[in-house]
């Protein structure tokens, strides 16, 4: 049996949170994975401690009620009574007129480690609001699920920075939130009065996989630890026509197409030998999204070893593949700045290009990871 490891988030160490929240007015921004080891709500926590003002919803709402993409209003939240105010829809940004009502803003959500991954981006907005208006900000940190050691796949130019990518991080970032805060707040000179409370028993080996937490989807379609995994790589798909499983009980473990060759693909990723991961040709129907209601063939990944597992390198080789063989395989439209979604997944824009060639892309892409490892590394909490 396998020795699982006890891993304590921010939210359970009290004796921290709680001499550091006493007398303050708070605002939190969280969600549904904001819970303690017994997976009561973190919203609940500061509620009854009394500290609490208000909420701010990221992407899919506090209560994760809403699916990617989907507007957030600002509404009452039924549980606590409290205010709860967008932070994704018409503005990313704290009203200052909120601001003026509080003493600090508390954050609290789970990452899954991967750039695309909208939550870190409120975080950096929220971080600018508070340094403007002179308040402080207080991380509840979270274990990276993934791990933290080593970084893979692009790190993104400038260029193309968006909400889904607004700075030059790796795809699989290697950072908590808190360590991405404290990152950003030097490098970025954001200069925010900062304060991480961290994470007990967790090293950068430990996969969530590894640990006795209970695993919370920290959005609609990151169901599993796999899911989180794979997203790394499968979220690329989001900028093709290739449905990414959304609608499906497997969202980023299984992509596919109506139009998809899915024997075929399976046959040439097997041939791969890639490391910790296995490739069966399946079949699925979304509910919604990308060919909703329209059987697709489909590739599904089984991820046997997550401690060897390239999720960016597997999925890049994959889409590479089913674009050279396959004539319905196409890109997403430029946006009106003439730039592709998968530009800005990626953070580059080389698949975009005819002479698109994997290796050529990893290669390059070695020395930069190499330069933001070492970037990185003074800003860590953990070993």
């Amino acid at each position: 049996m396998q020795h699982l490891i006890s891993v304590y988030n921010g939210i359970d160490c009290p004796d921290v949170w709680r001499p550091l929240l006493s007398g303050k007015r708070a605002g939190l921004v969280t969600n549904p994975s904001g819970v303690d080891r017994s997976l009561r709500l973190t919203s609940d926590l500061l509620h009854e401690a009394g500290v609490l003002c208000c909420l701010f919803s990221p992407e899919h709402g506090v209560r994760g009620d809403r699916q990617a993409g989907d507007h957030v209003a600002t509404y009452t939240d039924e549980r606590t009574g409290l205010p709860v105010y967008s932070l994704y829809g018409g503005s990313h940004h704290i009203p200052r007129e909120v601001m003026d009502t509080l003493d600090a803003v508390v954050f609290d959500i789970q990452d899954v480690g991967a750039r695309f991954y909208t939550y870190i981006y409120t975080l950096s907005y929220v971080m600018e609001d508070c340094a403007a208006a002179d308040k402080e900000v207080i991380i509840l940190d979270r274990l990276n699920p993934l791990g933290g050691a080593a970084p893979e796949g692009t790190v993104l130019q400038r260029a193309f920075s968006s909400f889904v990518g607004r700075y030059p991080i790796a795809t699989r970032h290697n950072l908590t939130v808190g360590e991405f805060a404290r990152y950003i707040n030097d490098t970025e000179h954001i200069g925010c009065r900062l304060t991480v409370i961290p994470v007990r028993g967790w090293s950068r080996g430990v996969q969530f996989c590894d640990t006795d937490l209970s695993f919370i989807p920290p959005s609609p379609n990151i169901p599993t630890h796999a899911s989180a995994l794979c997203y790394i790589g499968t979220c690329l798909s989001e900028g093709t026509n290739l449905s990414e499983g959304r609608g499906t009980t497997r969202p980023f473990e299984m992509i596919g197409a109506p139009w998809l060759e899915s024997e075929r693909v399976v046959d040439h990723m097997r041939a791969l030998a890639l490391p910790g991961v296995r490739f069966r040709p399946c079949c699925f129907t979304p509910t919604f999204s990308k060919h909703a209601g329209v059987m697709c063939r489909a590739v599904a990944l089984h991820v046997t070893d997550p401690s060897v597992f390239r999720p960016f390198e597997s999925a890049l080789r994959l889409f590479d593949y089913i674009r050279r063989t396959h004539p319905d395989f196409a890109l997403t439209p430029p946006d009106s700045r003439g730039i592709r979604f998968i530009d800005r997944l990626l953070g580059c824009d080389d698949f975009s290009r005819e002479d698109f060639d994997p290796d050529v892309l990893l290669h390059r892409q070695a020395a930069l990871l190499a330069d933001y490892a070492t970037a990185i590394r003074p800003y860590y909490l953990y070993d």
